[in-house]
């Protein structure tokens, strides 16, 4: 029997959505499936550009649908649904992230213009969507990054209302086929942050010059330039502060789906990890016969239940985000650092386990130990989202708010606010419910209670010995204790969907155990800080806890994984 907590092409019925959605995400799952692993598996191997896939998006709609927003929808289906376009990042993940990063290029390049005024621009790209092109975002460059403060994309004012745009972008998904790509630069008149410009230009005009691929990959990362590109005040999609806020708040749109296309990579390569395991007889036993090989890949399955649980409650807060309520300004860096990272760690420990088999040219996993690293790493760093998420540890653990429950979102509404964030700034004043009734829910479960323990030291530590003004300079230290909070937000939002999903308190009990293994790791990590305080000294040590042990909650956990031996191999 299928496990109801992974997705498998065999058993996937995507019932909780509306029926449009539903036969596009199914016809995703099926074109992927008739394709074969053998083809797609070539189609990585040489590097062959996405035209086939972009044929099919294209053909059903697939794109347009998911991708343009009510206000600008063509027919009742398109709307922008963060559920949705969570379900479909999953898939993509599944099959191979070159297909996400074309989508998700795409979403990056659609968010100016759907944050933006221009009517003749976003009449363009409702357009180019329905012709079944792609998009790109043309934000960073080589010399300075994403460092949107120094760009060099400058742009002299042509006399009749437009500019001429000259200047170079790098690492610029899509940068080959975009039928609009939002590119940001600067005014030559105009100093300081009203100068910025957010413009849309189009990769096939003449004073566009693709230059090269940046990475050896079926991803197109594209370094491009323009040289004396004609800008129309139609193609004007911001100016000034309001362009540094387009920037900001499309990262944060688009640094979302990091998470589940991650979920998707580690789902397919479970499901390769576990059959060869099983199936491979070392010493005249199956190799998960052995003890630490049933601990790693048990590990793996409940850190892989954990990024699920996370993500799809984020999903919540996202779809529920008002000026009134920013709680996913902490919980979007969460999905794009800590569930991408976790994913990294899956991949790891089932790597420990097939060892060579995981290097073979005829297996998926083979692309998801090399994909699964991009994650982290794309839409800011760990360390700049860690940096980001410790903006909001003081007022989510000491003062909480009032807030109304937030429901689970499946409706099929349009998530408008995404696009109309306003003001990238006050993340300080952010405040959140209280932590503490998710794991009021669960007390009885032997390792959420000792995180519990863990968690409420934390709260001790900031009140009491949190980084003085010295410390704060410490980049280093304070990563490390970004990473205790950050295990204190994942714990909740997991333990909210646990509730919410009616989730086995055998798997939540056996992922606490995981949780509560980390916080200990990162309190030693602290402990050793060069700067580290003889009381933060002190503090780590005793915030370090032992799990609590149960063979048979454990065995019951195995018998899960174990049975995903066999349960879902893409067909030749």
């Amino acid at each position: 029997m299928a496990d109801p907590l992974l997705f498998n092409p065999r058993t996937y019925d995507p019932a909780q959505f509306d029926p449009e959605t539903r036969r596009l995400l199914r016809a995703t799952v099926d074109w992927f499936e008739d394709r074969g692993k053998r083809r797609l598996i070539e189609d990585y191997r040489s590097r062959a550009w996405l035209a086939d896939f972009l044929a099919f998006a294209a053909k059903e709609g697939l794109f347009a649908t998911f991708l343009t927003p009510s206000s600008a929808a063509g027919h009742k289906d398109q709307r922008w649904d963060t559920g949705r376009i969570a379900a479909l990042n999953e898939i993509f993940g599944f099959y191979g992230l070159d297909y996400w990063y074309a989508w998700q290029v795409t979403i990056l390049g659609l968010g100016p213009v759907w944050q933006s005024d221009n009517t003749a621009a976003r009449t363009r790209a409702a357009e180019l969507l329905t012709q079944g092109e792609v998009f790109a975002f043309g934000l960073s460059e080589k010399t300075h990054g994403a460092d949107i403060y120094s760009t060099d994309m400058l742009l002299t004012p042509d006399g009749n209302g437009g500019f001429r745009a000259e200047g170079s972008k790098y690492y610029i998904g899509n940068g080959n086929a975009a039928g609009l790509v939002s590119v940001f630069g600067r005014r030559t008149d105009i100093e300081g942050p009203d100068g910025y410009v957010f413009f849309a230009a189009d990769s096939r005009h003449p004073a566009y010059h693709l230059v090269k691929n940046v990475v050896d990959s079926s991803k197109y990362v594209s370094e491009f330039r323009l040289e004396d590109y004609p800008v129309s005040p139609d193609d004007v999609l911001h100016t000034g502060r309001a362009a540094f806020d387009a920037a900001l708040n499309t990262v944060n749109v688009g640094k979302f789906n990091l998470c589940t296309a991650s979920i998707g990579i580690c789902e397919h390569a479970m499901y390769e990890a576990v059959t060869h395991a099983h199936h491979r007889i070392l010493y005249g036993r199956p190799v998960t016969a052995f003890p630490h090989v049933r601990r790693e890949l048990a590990d793996a399955y409940v850190r892989l239940v954990g990024m699920k649980l996370f993500s799809d409650r984020a999903v919540d807060y996202f779809r529920s985000a008002s000026s009134d309520d920013r709680r996913y300004l902490l919980f979007n860096p969460m999905t794009k650092m800590k569930v991408t990272t976790e994913g990294e760690k899956v991949i790891d420990l089932m790597w420990d386990v097939i060892a060579a088999k995981g290097f073979e040219k005829d297996t998926y996993f083979a692309q998801a130990a090399v994909e699964i690293r991009g994650l982290p790493k794309l839409e800011g760093t760990v360390h700049v989202n860690l940096a980001l998420i410790l903006k909001f540890m003081r007022n989510h653990l000491l003062h909480p708010a009032e807030f109304a429950a937030v429901p689970t979102r499946l409706d099929a509404a349009d998530d408008t606010f995404l696009f109309e964030q306003g003001p990238a700034r006050g993340l300080g004043s952010v405040r959140f419910h209280d932590w503490r009734p998710a794991y009021d829910a669960y007390a009885g479960v032997p390792n959420v209670a000792r995180f519990r323990e863990q968690a409420d030291a934390l709260c001790e530590f900031v009140a009491t010995a949190a980084p003085d003004e010295e410390q704060s300079r410490d980049l280093d230290l304070l990563l490390a204790v970004g990473q205790l909070f950050a295990l204190v937000v994942h714990g909740q939002l997991i333990l909210e969907q646990a509730r919410l999903t009616d989730l086995d308190e055998d798997v939540l009990d056996e992922l606490f155990s995981v949780l509560v293994r980390d916080f200990s790791a990162f309190a030693v990590e602290l402990h050793g800080k060069d700067s580290a305080t003889a009381d933060q000294q002190r503090w780590a040590v005793g915030a370090v806890r032992r799990p609590v042990v149960d063979a048979a909650r454990s065995g019951r956990v195995w018998e899960r994984v174990e049975a995903l031996s066999g349960a879902y191999e893409m067909a030749p």
